[in-house]
Parts: C-alpha cells; structure tokens; sequence
C-alpha cells in the first residue's frame, strides 16, 4: 500500500504578475520500505514537490495523500500535528537547535509528543548510538563537524518513529567521507527497519544508493526508474 500518493499536484507562485509554474500535474506513489531519490536540475521543482509531501507547502491544485489522509486539506495546526506524527524531516542546513545539546536535540520531538521520561531516555540513547555518536551527546551544535550534525538531524528525524523521512538535499554541506557514512546509515535502517526515506537531491552519491530514481524536468516526471 502506498504511504504517500500525490494526485495531479502542481504548484504555481506569483499568479498576479508572472506565474511560475514550480511543480506541473505530478501523480506519484511511494511505498513503504523505499528508498526514493527526486532528482532534477536546479529550478526543476524537486525541493517544493518535497516540501508539498511533507505538508510544508500546499499544492495550489491537486491532493497529496499520506496514510490516506489529504493533508492538502488540513488546517495549519492540524498539519502541525500530522507532521509530528508521522513524517520525518533531514534538512539540508541540519536546523538543529543551537543552546540545546546532541541529546536534547533529539529528545525535542519526543517532548513534544509528550512521551514520558523512560521511552525518550532510552530511544535517544539508541539513537544516538544507532548514528555512532554516544560519545557526543552533550555536544551543542557549535562543538560538532557538519557530519555529526547531520547524524543528530537524522536521529532526531528518527525519535517520533515517523512513518517515513524527508531529506532535502542532506549530503549538500557534507565531505565525501561524511556523506558516505550518513548514506551508508540510512541504507541500513531503510534495509533492516524497512524505514521509507525519500530525498530531494543532485547529489551522484544519493542517486547511486537509491533504490528508485525519479527525475523532474519543468516540474513534470521526466523518467521514473526502479533499480533492480
């Protein structure tokens, strides 16, 4: 069953003056368990066909479905929600919190939930050790590589035990050993947890890992190819 279906979905800015036409009539399905590239040139609308997954935007025509709910639909608050529930966000600039540590960076969504003291002490501490940084948990930002701070973004990505993750662009800042590692993590959390990640990105690296491969060109699907 897909988790994510986007029906006819286009999104256009500037209607009154010169409209651009960022995302045009996608239909799209993402299954549980993939691991999904969005590829395309600069201006191809990848990052604003992701944000409209992810109820960061909402489509000016079309639907975009998650678990069967049109979250095109929904209200500011009632995305709010949605999102804290169910989807998973990596950012290209790690949008950490800067006064809060490693730890509480990832515990911060999980407060949020309001999941008691005992499930976010131990799901943190896995986490933290699932992305090799058990050594760093009372780091701030400012005291880790732009590496660790991306693991931090994925474990906290991680803690609401979202339904599947975002990632815009997260190998973008990142030194080729850096993004190696933080790839070779999400493999291996989408192989054994069958955790879905969908990336927006023009980065090789992330193409090759990918397991399905769906490139925009002028806002419209241009090829759509599963690796065998």
């Amino acid at each position: 069953m897909a988790v994510i279906e986007t029906k006819n979905v286009h999104k256009t800015y500037n209607h009154a003056v010169v409209p651009v036409h960022a995302v045009v009539g996608v239909d799209l399905k993402i299954e549980k368990g993939e691991f999904t590239a969005i590829v395309g040139p600069s201006g191809s609308g990848k990052t604003t066909l992701l944000n409209m997954i992810g109820g960061l935007d909402k489509p000016t025509e079309g639907s975009v479905m998650v678990n069967n709910v049109d979250i095109s639909s929904l209200s500011r608050n009632e995305l709010i929600d949605f999102r804290l529930e169910h989807i998973g966000f990596v950012f290209q600039a790690y949008n950490l919190i800067p006064v809060l540590t490693a730890r509480e960076n990832v515990e911060f969504v999980m407060l949020l939930q309001k999941q008691s003291k005992e499930d976010r002490d131990s799901r943190v501490t896995a986490l933290l050790e699932e992305v090799g940084l058990s050594d760093k948990t009372d780091k701030r930002p400012s005291e880790l590589s732009g590496g660790q701070q991306q693991r931090v973004a994925v474990a906290r990505a991680l803690a609401s035990k979202p339904d599947f993750v975002l990632a815009d662009e997260p190998t973008a800042n990142l030194d080729s050993k850096s993004a190696e590692n933080l790839l070779d993590m999400m493999a291996r959390l989408n192989q054994d947890e069958q955790m879905t990640f969908i990336f927006s990105t023009h980065d090789q690296r992330v193409i090759d890992k990918a397991k399905r491969v769906i490139t925009l060109v002028d806002g419209r699907i241009d090829s759509d190819i599963v690796k065998e």
